[in-house]
């Protein structure tokens, strides 16, 4: 295999004028297209969840203990300190970091392209990189959630992996698996070129090192049998396919429909260059690749998984665009725009009907309860709780984790035997200790609805009472002595 050629050296000063030059526009289109990020509250569940997490932390909880999620500890970490300096009523610090992570992520591709193929190269690389990074349903492209955050871990390990640094390039990997565990697979790009570059014996062990050292150091910062069950092991009923075929199928196809029309200016040039091209960029091949594996882990397909694609989608439209007449790279980035723009304009003006349902719950919630009191929501949207300004009375967030609903799965996966190995008794254990002000079924005919899961159905019966309705959603509040 051939090695990546690589562009002539240039001087310092030469260097220091280009991104001057560059960066500064980077940032501007960064901040461009975050901009429907800022114009809601709330975008989806998984910020929703991250903000009472982070509430939750803050409050003395512990991580993988009183506070769980099937998630690593970073992002939740990073909540929890962006409250602490700025308060916990907006998401909009957040939004910032989302920004920065954007633009970080961009100028990583840019340096890379600009490395292998030129000044020109870097410009396409990462003007491309944000515009087709919004080219997802607003909810998924635009919250401050996991793959945001991802995507700058796994720029900089292939970053640093191209420049023979492993042991930044390890740790770059368990910051995208501590993100998500998805993340991780960056690893398949970064092992390629450290047995391209002939350096798997002196570079293998600073690689793993790198890795493994913040890894067992967030294990052991939360609960080490904590951390290896909610990351690693206690999910087999969560990425189970049975019970949701059809809906995941849809859902995978759509999203692919979806991220396909925002890389209408990147698809051409690649595919054409894949036909034709024999070397040259074999470690981005695999970076696509295995993120497309990531995006199938799970058989969920949810929007914001495919960010993943997005970075080395960019950097292979770059490449392959240096093999075609110059217009082809301005249509190219001419189509992206344009693209982008739509984008942008339905995350500005389309209407969000959960967002506003939350948020009428919450006002249920805020009227009938005081700031003191615990309350449970049994729903799938833990925003709930953070719009109310209040605690809930479980470290279960959603009924997901006690039932297996996600995304839609029919009747025959769904239900307490379903649920996340051990969970039940601790949830009768909440609710005797804490015993929640009020109650809310919020499953509006979906199959966790509380007439199907007796434990619930018999708390019900034997301590509350229906005392009103929200847009379908029943609250009940606690009977006097119980």
């Amino acid at each position: 295999m051939l090695a990546v050629p690589l562009a002539p050296a240039r001087s310092v000063t030469n260097r220091t004028a280009y991104w001057g030059r560059l960066s500064p526009a980077l940032a501007a289109l960064a901040c461009l297209t975050r901009v429907p990020s800022f114009v809601r509250p709330l975008w989806n569940p998984d910020e929703g969840y991250l903000a009472v997490q982070a509430g939750l932390l803050a409050q003395g909880g512990h991580l993988y203990d009183t506070v769980v999620d099937r998630k690593p500890p970073l992002l939740p970490w990073l909540y929890e300190a962006a409250f602490a300096v700025c308060g916990a009523g907006s998401l909009t610090p957040l939004r910032v970091l989302a920004v920065l992570a954007q633009l970080l992520t961009a100028v990583l591709l840019a340096s890379l392209a600009r490395r292998r193929w030129g000044d020109g190269a870097g410009w396409t690389a990462g003007v491309l990189y944000l515009l087709v990074s919004v080219g997802l349903n607003p909810e998924d492209a635009q919250a401050a959630t996991f793959e945001v955050f991802i995507l700058p871990c796994t720029a900089a390990a292939v970053w640093c992996a191209d420049r023979g640094r492993w042991t930044a390039a390890g740790a770059a990997v368990a910051a995208a698996f501590l993100t998500k565990q998805t993340g991780g697979a960056v690893l398949l790009p970064v092992v390629w070129q450290l047995h391209r570059q002939g350096a798997t014996r002196t570079g293998l062990p600073r690689l793993v090192a790198g890795f493994a050292v913040p890894v067992l150091g967030a294990a052991l910062a939360t609960d080490p049998a904590g951390f290896l069950f909610w990351t690693v092991t206690g999910s087999a009923a969560y990425a189970a396919f049975a019970g949701s075929e059809l809906h995941v199928l849809v859902r995978a196809s759509v999203n692919t429909a979806i991220l396909g029309c925002a890389s209408a200016g990147l698809l051409a040039p690649v595919v054409r260059a894949l036909r034709v091209a024999r070397t040259g960029a074999t470690d981005l091949w695999l970076w696509l690749a295995s993120s497309a594996i990531a995006v199938t882990l799970g058989l969920h397909f949810f929007g914001h998984y495919y960010l993943q694609l997005t970075a080395p989608l960019a950097l292979l439209a770059t490449w392959a665009l240096r093999m075609l007449p110059p217009e082809r790279r301005v249509s190219a980035v001419l189509t992206s725009a344009c693209c982008c723009s739509l984008f942008l304009a339905w995350g500005l003006f389309a209407p969000r009907p959960e967002l506003a349902h939350a948020q009428r719950l919450a006002g249920a919630l805020e009227r009938r309860t005081g700031p003191t009191d615990r309350v449970l929501v049994w729903g799938i949207h833990p925003e709930t709780y953070w719009l109310a300004g209040r605690s809930p009375a479980t470290r279960y967030l959603t009924a997901g984790l006690l039932t297996n609903y996600s995304g839609g799965r029919d009747g025959s996966q769904v239900g307490e035997k379903f649920a996340v190995t051990g969970a039940w008794p601790v949830f009768r254990r909440e609710m005797d200790a804490h015993r929640p002000a009020l109650v809310v079924d919020d499953s509006r005919g979906k199959p966790y609805a509380a007439d199907r899961v007796p434990s619930l159905r018999r708390l019900l019966a034997a301590r509350y009472e229906e005392v009103g309705t929200v847009d379908g959603a029943v609250l009940y509040a606690r009977l006097p002595g119980r």
